[in-house]
């Protein structure tokens, strides 16, 4: 270990001498990593009417900043593993753009998976191919008959995890995802380089003409299922991770991931081929929402709680929180990390918050796991009128009517008398939940809100009993997606997605320079180098 010194000249013939405990950079990795570091967003860009530099506390701040989010070690220094991951293949899209996102890096712990914001406003999804692969180049590896087949199945991916639905056009017809296999200059702004750098980009969603349109790299040799030594690159991986951002998904750092910026080589058989968990929990985060049915609902301290798969909404004062949902597990921790469904959920006369989990249950402080829990569902003596025990419950609320507990499971309900974590099951039950009339007998969940009335939510739909009355005659179904979800109105299962203002677009790397329209869409570019001994 020694110490050494590298000089820098600066645009304006300005000497800048930066010391490293550990001699390893030349003055060119110097350049190169200050050069990095500025087009990733780590280091502000050069002023060109100050011809600024960068302080030494600056640098080092920086260097800790690219290695914290590398997932390599603090040192603050430009060591062998920095400069490795510098030279490591990736995207062109800035880790952090502008001074408030780089503090916002600091103090918060990043998403396994980031969405761009943006999504589509409804589920029936268009698509074309107006352009197929250099025929001197792709054709013997892949034939227009085998494109077809391959972005039809990329596509297929998303589709199988949402309630998306892709249907081909014409490219003379209007779409909303355009796939070409385009030259160098094709434009949008966003040039391809050539064999071997980037391979292609894609639009998030959005009402600009180009939004979800998909660009794939006519120099590159694409290819199916080959050994990844071949040299040529995989059209259906590639084919997935665009899709993914033409849908709205940003890349993700976790590990696997189809959404990670590096190309990854062949995945293998299409048919075997299932989107990683990290990928589908995000794709689903997006999409699920104003379809309109959810596992549990539950009134919790005055908000209401949507639950999800492994997610939730919030709901106060008459407003959805946050259009994002939120994981479960990472809120109650405690409840299982592979979390799939959760039955139903209710806050207790203790104000502890008890979630029903297939033939267990959880109880809950605020966010803090009871000890002893989880338990199984037996303690409740869910006995139903032919003596056998209920294996789950469907739902469960407290009554504003009487402040008692009431459980719903096989078209049955049972009701108790609870004292903090004293438990009293009334005589006389169970009943059948026919009783409450003009209201689903199996409901996905119950909550009593506002002035003590009852909600019933099943599917796409809630019904409302007035105050305390089980028998108001025929009730009218509501549509969950537009009353809770603030989704469009599209009949009892909403067909669009609730309109989400399009953000400027931040460049990536460079300025547009071809399309000034287009100056206000996102991209995102996939830049990959590939080695001649593999990928």
């Amino acid at each position: 270990m020694y110490y050494c010194q590298v000089l820098f000249v600066s645009g304006a013939g300005l000497l800048l001498i930066i010391s490293f405990g550990l001699c390893a950079p030349t003055a060119n990795e110097y350049s190169h990593g200050v050069d990095w570091l500025r087009r990733y967003g780590y280091l502000p860009p050069t002023d060109p009417r100050t011809e600024r530099l960068q302080t030494r506390e600056g640098l080092q701040e920086a260097l800790r900043q690219m290695q914290r989010f590398g997932g390599i070690r603090e040192t603050g220094i430009l060591d062998d593993d920095t400069l490795s991951l510098m030279k490591t293949p990736r995207c062109s899209l800035p880790d952090i753009v502008g001074e408030e996102d780089l503090l916002k890096k600091r103090r918060k712990r990043r998403k396994r998976y980031a969405l761009s914001g943006l999504r589509w406003q409804k589920k029936d999804i268009t698509w074309s191919l107006d352009t197929y692969p250099n025929p001197s180049q792709s054709h013997t590896l892949v034939d227009h008959n085998l494109v077809d087949h391959i972005i039809s199945e990329a596509l297929q991916v998303w589709s199988s995890n949402t309630p998306l639905h892709f249907s081909r056009n014409h490219p003379e017809t209007e779409e909303d995802i355009r796939v070409s296999f385009t030259k160098p200059e094709h434009g949008d702004g966003y040039p391809f380089d050539g064999r071997g750098g980037t391979l292609a980009h894609a639009f998030f969603p959005g009402s600009s003409d180009m939004s979800g349109d998909t660009h794939f790299d006519n120099d590159e040799i694409w290819s199916y299922g080959l050994d990844d030594r071949s040299g040529t690159t995989d059209l259906f991986t590639v084919a997935v991770h665009e899709f993914g951002h033409a849908l709205g998904l940003s890349h993700s750092s976790s590990h696997p991931s189809i959404m990670s910026p590096y190309y990854q080589g062949t995945v293998g058989d299409i048919r075997q081929y299932k989107l990683p968990d990290d990928d589908r929990l995000a794709i689903q985060s997006i999409y699920d929402r104003c379809v309109g049915t959810f596992d549990a609902v539950a009134n919790i301290r005055g908000e209401v709680f949507f639950f999800k798969g492994a997610f939730y909404w919030r709901y106060y004062k008459d407003s959805l929180s946050s259009i994002v949902p939120s994981l479960t597990s990472n809120f109650w921790v405690g409840l299982p990390q592979d979390l799939t469904r959760i039955d139903s959920v209710y806050e207790r006369s203790d104000h502890h918050i008890v979630f029903f989990i297939g033939d267990q249950y959880w109880v809950f402080d605020a966010t803090t796991r009871l000890d002893g829990y989880p338990r199984p569902l037996g303690d409740w003596n869910l006995r139903t009128n032919q003596g056998q025990a209920a294996d789950r419950v469907e739902a469960v609320f407290v009554w504003a009517h009487n402040g008692q507990t009431y459980v719903f499971s096989g078209g049955q309900y049972w009701r108790f008398k609870e004292n903090g974590q004293a438990r009293t099951l009334d005589s006389g039950y169970p009943r059948m939940a026919s009783i409450w009339s003009g209201v689903p007998s199996h409901p996905d969940d119950i909550i009593t809100w506002k002035d003590g009335d009852t909600y019933f939510f099943k599917d796409t739909s809630y019904w409302v009993l007035k105050k305390g009355e089980l028998n108001q005659g025929i009730i009218t179904a509501k549509s969950i997606a537009e009353d809770w979800m603030i989704c469009q109105a599209s009949g009892t299962t909403p067909n669009h997605l609730p309109n989400v203002p399009e953000s400027p677009r931040r460049d990536c790397d460079r300025s547009r320079s071809v399309n000034t329209q287009a100056s206000h869409w996102l991209i995102i570019s996939v830049s990959i180098l590939l080695f001649s001994s593999g990928h």
